[in-house]
């Protein structure tokens, strides 16, 4: 697993097409699900749930990061945002009006976002069409190989008529995209651990990332905890998930992203990181921890790539 996703695996020849596809066993076994994609109470039933915190984390992860005041050109056009904690030191009524303009003018700024989208590994659309529906996305592309899922994502999609224009599917690889189509946000959920070269799907997947903008995924830790809820639990006992879904080996350690993310020369930063786990009298929630079980992670692409500055040791 280390030299699947160790940093070598960056420089393969990314543009053959088996280093970003899933597999022919993947693939079968997602052409049996697609049917029932879309049944709630169906195999699909724990993605369904899921997706709910998926939403959310993507959502407050952007607009936690609006800067208020960027498109201001005078002081007085300027939001007051003071640098230091102003509820412990300004009276009350004071601190919660400043917070109340400061959420509206944030929650103001989101609604006028036009987002371009691009869902990697879509399935039957839980997800893509979950994003189209924002005020705030323009366009949103789903992506995947399997023409089976893809087939229930166009129909499901007709159910909606105001998804026409917003929501485009396509039977397609991630090698097929073009370099030149950038997005404010890319989404890789529930993806990586179905691929044999994640470092390879990983960095192409960010080649498509915009200045500014937004790269999501979500994956699974590979430790005991997360082989006896996912595989042991989920699959063979409480039989909440399809047999066969999940292969442990292909797992990614949260600590392996943060390892790889290191070497991309400044392009990225982790924004966010959090553990999440399924109860099935709770549902979804995030855990303490992002080291242990399913997990998700935001990172962010620089405006301005910073320099790398190499400090030569003196002679000693």
């Amino acid at each position: 697993m280390f030299r699947r996703f160790s940093t070598v695996s960056r420089h393969f020849n990314a543009g053959k097409s088996n280093f970003t596809s899933i597999t022919q066993s993947e693939k079968e076994h997602f052409q049996q699900l697609a049917s029932t994609w879309w049944d709630s109470h169906g195999s699909q039933r724990i993605l369904h749930k899921m997706n709910i915190l998926r939403m959310d984390f993507i959502s407050d992860n952007v607009r936690s990061h609006i800067k208020v005041n960027a498109d201001a050109e005078t002081d007085d056009e300027k939001l007051f945002i003071p640098g230091w904690n102003h509820e412990n030191i300004l009276p009350k009524e004071i601190s919660n009006q400043i917070n109340k303009e400061l959420d509206d003018a944030t929650w103001n700024m989101y609604k006028e976002m036009k987002l371009q989208c691009l869902d990697i590994g879509c399935g039957g659309g839980l997800l893509s069409e979950s994003l189209a529906r924002l005020p705030n996305v323009e366009k949103v592309t789903g992506i995947d190989m399997t023409p089976e899922v893809i087939e229930v994502a166009n129909q499901h999609k007709l159910l909606d008529p105001m998804l026409s224009n917003k929501l485009e599917y396509k039977l397609t690889s991630l090698d097929d995209i073009p370099n030149s189509n950038k997005y404010d946000i890319v989404t890789c959920m529930e993806m990586l651990e179905h691929v044999d070269y994640p470092a390879i799907v990983l960095d192409k997947a960010l080649s498509h990332v915009k200045p500014g903008g937004y790269f999501f995924l979500s994956t699974i830790n590979r430790d005991l905890v997360s082989w006896f809820t996912t595989i042991f639990m989920g699959e063979h006992i409480l039989k909440i998930v399809p047999l066969g879904t999940h292969t442990f080996s292909k797992y990614i350690k949260e600590s392996e992203i943060r390892a790889f993310v290191n070497t991309l020369k400044n392009e990225f930063e982790i924004i966010d990181s959090k553990g999440c786990a399924y109860l099935p009298a709770v549902g979804w929630f995030y855990t303490p921890s992002s080291n242990i079980g399913n997990y998700m992670m935001a990172l962010k692409r620089k405006e301005v790539v910073e320099p790398v500055v190499l400090v030569k040791e003196e002679a000693k």
